[in-house]
């Protein structure tokens, strides 16, 4: 997990968990699929930096330079590369020969995987007690149930 933005990396993998659920393989084709997906992980990248900086400016009142929003894209960056791991599920089961449907719902049970792995990280660097590290793993999982009870209830 990268240490400099590990919230974006998890940001961007279940934004995109969450978009592949609504998505569920409704595009005619794996390229209309991959690319509205990529197109919708650029857009939160883009949104996410655009947001942090105008907030920033509106509080600080301060001018845009293109330092600053040089500085929030490359801070941000990281919500592309959370993306990336569903994403990467998604053209490897495209590549496999998957059923695009089966490919999407793989794509889907990465990002809850991941997550649910990233809560157990985090729960023993912290050193937590056992009490605590199911909290923590019960939390990833609730997480994941959320982006799987999205696929259930749109489809």
């Amino acid at each position: 997990m990268p240490a400099e933005n590990p919230s974006g990396v998890v940001y961007g993998i279940i934004a995109i968990g969450a978009l592949l659920a609504a998505e569920s393989g409704r595009h005619e084709t794996y390229l209309d699929t991959v690319g509205s997906a990529v197109l919708a992980a650029c857009l939160y990248w883009l949104a996410h930096a655009y947001a942090t900086i105008l907030g920033r400016r509106l509080v600080r009142q301060e001018g845009l330079t293109p330092t600053t929003l040089w500085h929030a894209l490359i801070h941000d960056w990281a919500i592309f590369r959370g993306a990336a791991v569903p994403l990467i599920a998604l053209v490897i089961a495209w590549a496999a020969g998957a059923a695009q449907e089966t490919a999407v719902t793989a794509a889907l049970w990465c990002a809850v995987a991941t997550v649910v792995a990233f809560e157990l990280v985090a729960g023993i660097r912290s050193r937590a007690k056992p009490a605590e590290l199911a909290l923590e793993v019960g939390v990833g999982i609730a997480m994941g149930l959320g982006i799987l009870a999205l696929k259930i209830l749109l489809h």
